[in-house]
């Protein structure tokens, strides 16, 4: 079992929809309205300085479902640039 975190530019959030529908993912958890910085990104703090925020994606999946999803996330980040969403693949030890 799997772990696949996503975290993406707000203004994508349809396409990051679209991905986990495609691979069939029907259970997650969503944060949005998330504050960070990346390393290709600027701040997305929510201010009127830095006005953009983030949302995050937590699902915890068989292992083909969360490679296909990595890759879903690969493919979108060649469509809309690397600041738009980033992916992290991480094992499962347990779930209660």
């Amino acid at each position: 079992m799997k772990a696949v975190f996503i975290a993406y530019n707000e203004a994508v959030d349809e396409e990051v929809s679209e991905a986990l529908e495609e691979c069939g993912v029907a259970q997650f958890t969503k944060w949005t309205r998330v504050l960070g910085k990346g390393g290709n990104s600027g701040p997305h703090m929510l201010t009127a300085v830095w006005p953009k925020g983030n949302h995050v994606v937590f699902a915890a999946l068989e292992d083909d479902t969360a490679r296909k999803l990595m890759d879903q996330i690969r493919h979108l980040r060649t469509e809309i640039g690397h600041e738009g969403v980033k992916g992290f693949l991480l094992p499962v030890e347990e779930i209660t």
